[in-house]
């Protein structure tokens, strides 16, 4: 699945090339067999698409596939080792800990000078300078300077010959042209190592931008064993693509002017590389949502019409297919627009135009039928049976009147009528809901739920 804190990245790498007109490179690196599915790729791809980042777009370049670029790899590697840069090394783990006496410090350098050629068994070290230190232009964090003498000679091809990823990534970037790495900061490690095959190589690093980290409400790294981290699962969810991408850019930069809400174009005029924040972003799921009802709000109807009709169908929708009544969800629609965080909440604001009955929520019955609930709602059912006209305004007159009759503010008193005809205690806006539901509907469930007190009559607290 696409983490969220990649497509992230993706944005930021995107707003870059856009800016800067050039091109956004999207690189599959998928010589691990056993991380590599195809149908994991489709969904790499689809979830760029849904942020606008696609092949239609002349800023856009790939997919590229890592293990396509093998042969260069190998020739890369080669390169390393006849140009004294990188040697064989046939020493396992526990050899380098026995000449050590420490199982956790990193490789000694024993086979630097043992000539060793090329054998089944045999990695490829790189040759790390002995002194001195590698610095990093890195455009959020200045310039890093990593001392040679803390890293270790490390491996970039296997004793099966096969290239690591630090020389798969970087012989990739140099064929592809790689100008910009915009990254995590998880990989800031590799970047000094990085930067010496780039040098080892014979060419100019590229200029470096390493993210801050996304935490959760605990400040604690996005985890996708603890958290829910996939693009896939925030759309399938009904957030917008549109408020994902607005909200994305937001995680560790900010357009100034104390606006946040802002189309993908305009961000992009604004946006700064520089102006990342190295400090990890808080991935807020209230302000998410807050975002997304902002843009669910800004559709037009017929276009939110659009959007929410998967959550129409089955297997969203709890009731049977026949039962969806296409006139009355368009009656009903701009209320619920103007409520909805997420496209998905439209299930339970309108399930009870086409249930044969309410959904049982017991927390919401118990906090409406208290009593008096009782001899409130048979007035009401008395008022409704002959009311004239069926709208919402004489709808409420009724049940407002009802109420004060019985020494209740509107508020109490339309609880009960809200409970026994939907089934919650909130909801749309109840009398044009009455509206549509229509007077028969109305009449039965207040019978049922009349009929459900009288079985259990409801109790008054214990003093």
């Amino acid at each position: 699945m696409f983490h969220v804190g990649g497509a992230r990245s993706a944005l930021f790498n995107w707003a870059v090339a856009k800016q800067t007109g050039g091109t956004f490179v999207l690189r599959i690196e998928d010589t691990d067999a056993s991380r590599n599915k195809p149908e994991w790729v489709d969904g790499i791809l689809a979830a760029h698409a849904a942020l606008g980042m696609h092949a239609d777009d002349p800023t856009f370049e790939g997919p590229y596939f890592q293990s396509e670029n093998v042969t260069k790899h190998h020739e890369a590697a080669a390169r390393l080792r006849e140009a004294g840069r990188a040697y064989y090394c046939d020493c396992t783990r526990d050899d380098v800990a026995e000449r050590t006496g420490n199982k956790q410090t990193g490789y000694d350098g024993f086979c630097r000078d043992r000539g060793l050629e090329e054998a089944p068994g045999r990695a490829l070290r790189f040759r790390t300078p002995d002194d001195g230190e590698t610095p990093v232009v890195d455009l959020i964090r200045g310039n890093p300077s990593f001392p040679n003498s803390a890293m270790e000679d490390f491996v970039v091809a296997r004793g099966d010959g096969s290239p690591v990823f630090l020389l798969a990534n970087v012989v990739d970037d140099l064929d592809e042209g790689i100008t910009h790495v915009i990254r995590g900061e998880e990989h800031l490690p590799n970047t000094p190592k990085q930067q010496l095959l780039w040098e080892a190589l014979g060419a100019q690093p590229p200029v470096w931008a390493h993210l801050p980290v996304i935490v959760n409400e605990k400040r604690q790294k996005l985890s996708k064993r603890r958290d829910k981290v996939a693009l896939e699962d925030y759309l399938a969810d009904g957030y917008l693509p549109a408020a994902m991408v607005n909200y994305l850019m937001l995680l560790g930069w900010a357009p100034g002017n104390d606006e946040e809400i802002l189309p993908f174009d305009e961000m992009i005029s604004r946006f700064r590389i520089e102006d990342v924040n190295s400090a990890s972003a808080f991935f807020d799921l209230k302000k998410l949502a807050a975002f997304n009802g902002e843009y669910i709000r800004a559709m037009s109807v017929d276009e939110f019409v659009a959007a929410v009709g998967p959550w129409l169908r089955a297997p969203h929708a709890p009731w049977a297919e026949e039962r969806f009544d296409a006139a009355a969800f368009a009656a009903v629609a701009p209320l619920a627009q103007s409520r909805v965080a997420l496209l998905s909440d439209i299930t339970d604001n309108v399930d009870f135009l086409f249930l044969d009955a309410p959904v049982e929520d017991e927390k919401s019955w118990n906090k409406a039928m208290k009593p008096g609930a009782v001899e409130l709602l048979t007035d009401v059912r008395a008022v409704l049976a002959d009311l004239e006209p069926w709208e919402a305004e004489s709808l409420k007159d009724a049940v407002a009147t009802t109420g004060e009759q019985h020494g209740l503010k509107l508020g109490k008193a339309q609880a009960p009528v809200r409970v026994a005809v939907t089934g919650r205690t909130i909801g749309l806006p109840l009398f044009e809901s009455l509206e549509v539901l229509g007077r028969e509907r109305t009449l039965g469930r207040v019978d049922a739920a009349l009929a459900r007190l009288a079985e259990n009559p409801p109790q008054a607290p214990a003093q």
